[in-house]
């Protein structure tokens, strides 16, 4: 990760004008600040400047100053008293389609003062961003999802601070990190065309801007950085995610994985970066299925199954009554049905060892993991076969974006010295099941390396260090984007991978079959 700076907080002590010196108060502050800041352009706004000269000298001209520096031009954005206890605060934002994660830090110390979470408000327009950005394809539609956001940040940053003691007003600067359609629809720009031949957003690098332009409520000169895209569907949260790694420092080559609504991936060193996109995320996330849910308390996470007479056993988030099942139970589960024979190498149920767990109705087939009477909702959690075949699609589109991108470069993935999985996903994941369905490499599990939410990490790092923003435009301009949807090769390995673990085992020689 990247190294410690100094941050955004500096303290300076201005000389009093005199006859002699006749200095203007802002340009006295600003010349003291120049060589701390070691820039030649400092910008103070006018609403900053109505209060300036009262503050210099009730502050007997030393302050804390609230900086930021925006595209090598520098803002201030708070001028504070020496002697004042209140903390300078910015908040961390990881933008999601499904959650939103709100990070409060001391810009002065780069503590944690406190986090929070809520469901993003869009999801009543539709719980995809398809749903979303055809529901944006007006004024009014763009205006009210826009609100939406707008306004679930206000009531969550506002109980947040609340909640630890913090003023809003000294909320200074807000880091997001999202994809770059949840940007759009944040920035209340139109996002229409994103996914629309040839998939032009209206902007890749909003840059910083004025919190209140945006209608949040925090500081009146606060801003808000956020952080660029690489195109359509490679959004600033992947980007929050390399610089939270760091991979994009070391000698040795590294893959980054973040999956969510698609599957995000970049591969590279210090020297150069590819990456890719594709969709593989819903059903890795738990979404294919009736009982698929986001991580959460009551939801499964893990199965195993005896071999020798079937029995499963379940582990639920906090041990509560199963209610559903995300993304790492259902590629546990896909494992463990795979090794005790209950599924073929095609994913297809196998009646003699599924035994009375296999139900059949309507000519669909379904294998209960959990009986009504034991589940949390009163009903029987089952998968079918559909959420099946779906996730045999989606970990073969995860598999086939990873083989694409190490042979668009000329490596194998014995060259790859870490292998990052990155959001709840990776928090969560089994690498020894994803590797037993063919999802992931078969790689030491020792190479396997779940960063947590990323998208949050790399945006906490901008508030707490100068260089982690000046390398955020250098790896946005070093990423080449690899296009999927137009790579026929991709095509045909997609459909070599729809087996369990692949239609060549000699790839997965670790994945044993009793």
């Amino acid at each position: 990760m990247t190294g410690k700076s100094p941050g955004w907080v500096v303290t300076v002590k201005v000389s009093p004008p005199s006859l002699n010196d006749n200095t203007a108060d802002a340009d006295r502050l600003i010349n003291e600040l120049k060589p701390v800041l070691k820039t030649d352009y400092i910008d103070i706004d006018l609403s900053l400047l109505k209060n300036l000269p009262w503050r210099l000298r009730k502050f007997s001209y030393q302050a804390r100053c609230v900086c930021f520096n925006d595209c090598g031009r520098w803002k201030l954005v708070g001028v504070k008293s020496v002697n004042d206890s209140a903390i300078c605060a910015g908040i961390a934002i990881d933008l999601g389609t499904t959650r939103v994660v709100l990070r409060l830090i001391n810009l002065e110390t780069g503590e944690v003062i406190d986090e929070s979470a809520f469901d993003n408000p869009q999801i009543a327009i539709g719980p995809d961003l398809l749903e979303r950005i055809h529901f944006a394809d007006n004024e009014a539609g763009l205006y009210k999802i826009n609100r939406l956001i707008v306004d679930g940040f206000n009531e969550h940053i506002s109980g947040l601070c609340k909640k630890s003691g913090v003023h809003i007003q000294d909320v200074y600067l807000l880091a997001v990190s999202g994809n770059t359609s949840m940007t759009h629809l944040f920035l209340g720009l139109a996002p229409n065309h994103i996914i629309r031949e040839p998939y032009i957003p209206v902007v890749n690098t909003p840059n910083t801007v004025l919190a209140k332009d945006l209608g949040i409520q925090i500081n009146d000169n606060a801003r808000i950085f956020i952080f660029p895209n690489v195109g359509s569907y490679f959004g600033g949260d992947l980007i929050s995610g390399i610089i939270y790694s760091g991979l994009h420092q070391q000698d040795e080559i590294s893959i980054l994985v973040d999956v969510g609504t698609n599957a995000e991936v970049v591969l590279g060193n210090k020297d150069w970066l590819v990456a890719c996109a594709g969709a593989a995320g819903p059903a890795l996330e738990g979404g294919v299925s009736k009982i698929g849910m986001n991580a959460k308390p009551g939801v499964i996470d893990r199965i195993m199954i005896d071999p020798e007479d079937g029995t499963f056993d379940l582990h639920t988030i906090d041990e509560l009554p199963p209610k559903g099942i995300c993304g790492s139970g259902m590629i546990d589960m896909m494992a463990q049905l795979f090794l005790s024979g209950m599924v073929d190498i095609r994913g297809k149920f196998v009646a003699s060892k599924c035994g009375d767990r296999l139900k059949e109705s309507d000519g669909s087939r379904r294998i209960v993991l959990v009986p009504s009477d034991d589940s949390a909702t009163g009903r029987e959690l089952s998968i079918s076969q559909v959420d099946i075949d779906s996730l045999m699609r989606s970990k073969a589109a995860m598999y086939t974006i990873l083989e694409t991108i190490a042979r668009y470069v000329g490596i194998t993935f014995d060259d790859l010295s870490t292998f990052y999985i990155a959001g709840t996903f990776g928090s969560f994941i089994n690498p020894r099941s994803a590797i037993t369905i063919g999802m992931i490499p078969d790689l030491s599990e020792e190479t396997y390396h779940s960063l947590g939410n990323s998208s949050l990490g790399g945006a906490a790092m901008i508030l707490t260090s100068r260089e982690a923003l000046d390398e955020v435009e250098g790896i946005r301009d070093r990423i080449t984007y690899l296009e999927l949807n137009v790579n026929q090769e991709f095509m045909n390995r997609f459909s070599a991978a729809k087996f369990l673990p692949h239609t060549d085992p000699s790839l997965f020689p670790s994945v044993k079959i009793e």
